[in-house]
């Protein structure tokens, strides 16, 4: 017997079940390690104009925790505000803040990426508040820091090691009989 056409089979296919959607909750954010050294208040005031020129560095260390969906991200920055005419520095602002995300619903191959653009991005704000009062708080003008282009970040350090790979692999005409 043939199968009939019925509202619930009207000769479409069935479709497909999605994959299940990224699912990402902030379960804790902490400040790991915390420093602001006042330069100018250690050895005082440069001569002269004082232009003050801001350098960012930012890295990022993430680990899996106890639980299978659980996971720490560490964010890192160093702001380091020198005076563009002697080099003096002025004040140098550390940063460590970390938070543990609870990720469902990410394939395993991008679950990095995942771990090191997306989780930065969402603790971004809060780093961003307190750099700005640590600033304002020890002397200076509040640092409003730009927003960070994390993928290019992610990008940046997947060139950097794929170009070390490439360094320390011999050509095999090259290895040692």
């Amino acid at each position: 017997m043939a199968e009939e056409d019925t509202p619930q089979n009207n000769g479409a296919a069935q479709p497909q079940p999605s994959p299940p959607q990224p699912r990402m909750q902030i379960l804790a954010q902490f400040i790991r390690d915390l420093s602001f050294e006042n330069a100018v208040a250690q050895k005082g005031a440069p001569q002269g104009e004082v232009q003050p020129e801001i350098t960012v560095q930012v890295s990022l260390d993430a680990r899996k925790r106890g639980s299978d969906t659980q996971y720490e991200v560490i964010t890192k920055y160093r702001v380091t505000s020198t005076n563009k005419g002697d080099g003096a520095t002025l004040f140098l602002a550390e940063l460590d803040y970390g938070g543990v995300f609870q990720i469902d619903g990410v394939a395993a191959d991008q679950l990095h990426p995942f771990l090191m653009i997306e989780c930065p991005r969402m603790l971004f704000p809060y780093v961003r508040r307190i750099i700005s009062d640590m600033t304002r708080d020890g002397g200076f003008p509040a640092f409003n820091m730009d927003p960070v282009d994390f993928v290019a970040l992610y990008r940046q350090e997947l060139a950097r090691r794929a170009q070390q790979t490439a360094q320390t692999q011999v050509p095999a005409d090259q290895k040692l009989s």
